[in-house]
């Protein structure tokens, strides 16, 4: 295994075309930056946000859609939370998903934009703050289906398209593995006990053989994606592990995984390249 480091405050990213570029995003101050992993610098830097927190970014297809939650404080004691799907370059807003008045979800903490396949409608699985993942229907601004996974907020989630098959995390010393039916419900199929409680980021390689966690205990964790059987534990970061992200090289060797951390480093390795 390899790994590499660069200094930055991190808490949430995702691997972008072309293959040698990272996605990140700045907690301090809102800002989603691109680092080249060649140079290991900063190609560049996205504010759309007016210098707010951002939680989470997601791409799809061939990345020309980006995805943010928006939150928007209103008078004391409640707030409206909200989901704005933009279209890159040019920042056209799609929609904005918003829960229906009354639902009591919090904020989404965590995004996953998908497609059954090519042509069909955007689906986005979003994780809230009161431990649901609820599936949105892009297209038709509305929810298809709502579970409870978590008694706690949902801090991260990934999905597997083509097993219909999802897993999500939080504060808890778990993991929820849950699935999407033929009628576009969603079910929980079981839970998987953690050694140490606390995921902050969830990935799938995109070869849907292996996955990792992101640990507040310092470690990256990989698992085989089919029984979750333990793999191996990467201890390198000194600080709560905030996210990961795989690359989708479609070499075997070339495939990476990105891991961001509060102690200000990505860390990039190379695990389980083997065919």
């Amino acid at each position: 295994m390899e790994t590499r480091e660069v200094a930055i405050t991190i808490k949430c990213g995702n691997f972008h075309p072309p293959l040698s570029k990272c996605q990140e995003r700045r907690s301090e101050n809102g800002l989603i930056h691109v680092w080249n992993l060649k140079t290991h610098r900063v190609d560049t830097a996205l504010d759309g946000h007016g210098r707010r927190s951002v939680y989470c970014v997601e791409t799809m297809g061939g990345r020309d859609r980006l995805l943010s939650p928006t939150v928007a404080l209103v008078p004391v004691h409640l707030f409206s939370v909200k989901v704005q799907v933009l279209e890159l370059p040019s920042k056209t807003s799609v929609c904005t998903l918003k829960p229906e008045m009354g639902a009591k979800l919090g904020m989404p903490m965590c995004l996953k934009l998908w497609q059954l396949s090519c042509g069909s409608q955007p689906l986005l699985l979003a994780g809230y703050e009161d431990g649901s993942v609820v599936l949105w229907s892009v297209t038709m601004g509305k929810v298809l289906s709502q579970l409870v996974c978590h008694q706690e907020p949902v801090m991260s989630l990934d999905f597997d398209s083509e097993k219909a098959k999802g897993i999500s995390g939080s504060s808890e010393k778990v993991l929820c593995i849950w699935s999407l039916n033929e009628q576009q419900n969603l079910q929980v199929d079981k839970t998987h006990e953690l050694v140490n409680a606390g995921i902050s980021g969830i990935a799938i390689r995109p070869d849907k053989r292996i996955l990792a966690t992101a640990g507040w205990d310092h470690r990256i964790r990989i698992f085989g994606w089919k029984k979750l059987k333990p793999l191996a534990v990467l201890d390198y970061h000194t600080a709560t592990v905030h996210c990961v992200s795989f690359s989708d090289h479609r070499s075997a060797p070339e495939r990476l995984l990105a891991a961001g951390s509060r102690d200000h480093r990505i860390s990039v390795w190379s695990v389980y390249t083997q065919t």
